[in-house]
C-alpha cells in the first residue's frame, strides 16, 4: 500500500483541468425493461482517469462529509496507481459496506457534495462509483481477507440484519465473540433487500456479505421477531451477555382517508418486496408479485416513493404519477433518484393531496379524489406547511395506488424490554458516543435510533456499537450460569 503522497508534490492545476469521464449507466429506454442496476461499473482505465482528477485536498472536506470518515484522497491515491485491492482496503478501514455505499449514498450530499469541483460549477468526482469499482474488484481478485482473532468465550445477540445489525456481526466476529442474528425476515439483509430495489443495488451483494459473516463463525436466525416470537430478556437468560437492536424504523405510515382498503391500494414496502425480492426470499404473505394496472399513483416524496414509481414503470404501467402535497424544493428524497425517474417516464403532480379512494363494484381502486394545496407557514420541519385550497377538488383515474408516506419505528421492542428508554413513539434512546441504551449490555443504531436515515448513517453507528459492546465483553466476568450455556 502506497503512503500518502506529499501535498507538496501534487501538481493540481493538472488535475484541475483532466477532463471528467462519463459514468456508464443503462439509458432511460433500456433500464425501464429490465431491474438490473442503472449504473454500470467503471472499466479500470476509466476509474483511474476519474481517480486521478481528485487533487488531494491537505483538508479532505470529502473526508470530514463522509458519515463513516473514509480516507477517499488515500483510497483514490492507491486507486489512481493500479492498486485497486489497496483502494478498497482503505474504504474497509472506516466501512464495512464499500460496495453497498459506493451506489446507495446521496453522494451529492455527502462526500461528492463537499468536493472542490462543485465550488467549480465542474462535476465533482465520482467517490461513490469509484468506491464501488474497487469494492467488486476487491471481491472478483482475491476476495475480502478473513482477519479474526482468536475466540473470547464471549456472546453476543445481534437484532436485525440490516447495515447496523451487519456492521456489528461482523466487528464484534473479527474480534473473536461468537454473534447470532435474528431477524423478522426469511433472510438478511433487512432494508438492503427488503427495501432498496434491485436497479439501485444487486442483491447479491446481500447474499456476498451474509456468506462472509458465515464465514467468521456469525449464526443467523430468521423468520424471529423480537419482542413478539422471543424477548430481549430471553436473550439475556440463553446466556448472550451482550444484544444490539438494529431493527430500523419499518413500520409504514397511514393515510386515514375514505376508500383506504380497496383492492389495489398497497403500501411501500409490500409492494416493493413482491416486486424486487426473489420469490425463495420473500414472507409467505408475499409470494404473489403485485397487480399493477396501467395507470399507477404513488403517494410520498421521498427515497421511497422514488422507488415505487421507478419499479411500477419496470412492471409495465403505462402511466406513472408520483402525488406530493408540497413543491419539488421540498421533496426531502435523493435528487439523482428523481432524476432517474423524470428520464423513466415519471410525471409529478406537485400541492396535490389524496382525500378518498373510490371503488369499483368489485371493491377495486378506480380513481382517487384529490385537493390542491398551498405552502403556509414552516413547521417544525422547518417546510412550509401545505395548507388545502379550498374548492380544489379534483378526480384522477387510478388502478393501483401505493403508499410511500414515511416510517415510525416498531414500538414493540420498548414495550417489551424492561429500562429501555424509548421516545418519539418508539425510537430508542442511546449514549451517541457508544451506542449503548438505559438497559445495561443492551445498545442500537441505525434507523430504530435515528428514524429513516441512510445506510452509511447506520453503519457509522454499527461501528460505534460494536467497539463499545467489545469493550463491554470483555470488562466482564461471566456468571457460572453464563459460562455453562456457553459451554453447551
Amino acid at each position: 500500500m502506497l503512503p500518502k503522497p506529499d501535498p507538496k508534490e501534487i501538481d493540481r492545476k493538472r488535475r484541475l483541468a483532466l477532463p471528467h469521464p462519463e459514468i456508464p449507466k443503462q439509458p432511460p429506454e433500456e433500464r425501464i425493461h429490465n431491474f438490473d442496476e442503472v449504473y454500470k461499473l467503471y472499466d479500470p482505465e476509466t476509474a483511474i482517469a476519474e481517480a486521478e482528477r481528485c487533487i488531494q485536498c491537505p483538508g479532505a472536506p470529502c473526508t470530514r462529509a463522509c458519515p463513516v470518515h473514509n480516507d477517499i484522497p488515500w483510497a483514490l491515491w492507491q486507486l489512481e496507481h493500479g492498486d485497486f485491492n489497496a483502494a478498497a482496503e482503505v474504504f474497509r478501514m472506516t466501512s464495512t459496506m464499500p460496495d453497498v455505499c459506493g451506489r446507495v449514498c446521496p453522494q451529492v450530499v455527502l462526500c461528492e457534495g463537499a468536493c472542490i469541483y462543485t465550488n467549480m460549477n465542474k462535476p465533482p468526482v465520482a467517490i461513490g462509483r469509484l468506491e464501488a469499482f474497487v469494492a467488486e474488484y476487491q471481491k472478483a481478485h482475491g476476495g475480502v481477507p478473513i482477519e479474526q482473532a482468536p475466540p473470547t468465550g464471549h456472546r453476543a445477540a445481534v437484532v436485525g440484519a440490516g447495515p447496523a445489525g451487519l456492521t456489528v456481526a461482523e466487528l464484534l466476529a473479527k474480534k473473536g465473540h461468537s454473534v447470532t442474528i435474528f431477524d423478522a425476515w426469511p433472510t438478511p439483509g433487512g432494508i438492503l433487500r427488503y427495501g432498496i430495489p434491485k436497479f439501485k443495488m444487486d442483491h447479491a451483494l446481500v447474499d456476498q456479505k451474509a456468506e462472509y459473516l458465515e464465514k467468521l463463525g456469525v449464526e443467523f436466525v430468521f423468520n424471529t421477531w423480537i419482542g413478539k416470537d422471543i424477548t430481549v430478556d430471553e436473550l439475556f437468560e440463553q446466556g448472550y451477555e451482550a444484544v444490539f437492536l438494529g431493527v430500523g424504523a419499518g413500520v409504514g405510515a397511514e393515510l386515514k382517508v375514505p376508500g383506504i382498503d380497496l383492492k389495489g391500494i398497497y403500501k411501500a414496502t409490500p409492494f416493493l418486496v413482491r416486486a424486487n425480492v426473489d420469490p425463495d426470499k420473500r414472507p409467505p404473505d408475499l409470494k404473489d408479485p403485485p397487480e399493477v394496472g396501467e395507470r399507477v399513483a404513488v403517494i410520498g416524496g421521498g427515497d421511497t416513493a422514488m422507488d415505487c414509481v421507478r419499479t411500477a414503470v419496470r412492471l409495465g404501467a403505462k402511466e406513472v404519477v408520483c402525488v406530493y402535497r408540497r413543491t419539488e424544493a421540498e421533496m426531502p428524497g435523493n435528487e439523482r433518484d428523481r432524476t432517474f425517474a423524470k428520464e423513466e417516464g415519471v410525471q409529478f403532480r406537485w400541492l396535490t393531496q389524496p382525500i378518498r379512494f373510490i371503488g369499483d363494484e368489485s371493491g377495486h381502486v378506480v380513481a382517487m379524489e384529490c385537493i390542491k394545496m398551498e405552502l403556509g407557514e414552516p413547521d417544525e420541519s422547518g417546510r412550509r406547511r401545505p395548507v388545502p385550497i379550498e374548492g380544489s377538488n379534483f378526480t384522477m383515474p387510478v388502478d393501483t395506488v401505493v403508499l410511500a408516506l414515511g416510517y415510525w419505528p416498531d414500538p414493540l421492542i420498548g414495550e417489551t424490554t424492561p429500562g429501555l428508554e424509548t421516545h418519539d413513539w418508539g425510537l430508542i434512546t442511546i449514549d451517541e458516543d457508544t451506542g449503548s441504551t438505559t438497559r445495561e449490555g443492551v445498545f442500537a443504531g441505525g434507523d430504530d435510533v435515528l428514524g429513516p436515515d441512510l445506510v452509511v448513517t447506520a453503519v457509522a453507528q454499527g461501528r460505534t456499537a460494536a467497539q463499545a459492546m467489545h469493550e463491554y465483553l470483555m470488562q466482564r466476568e461471566k456468571t457460572p450460569e453464563e459460562a455453562v450455556t456457553a459451554s453447551n
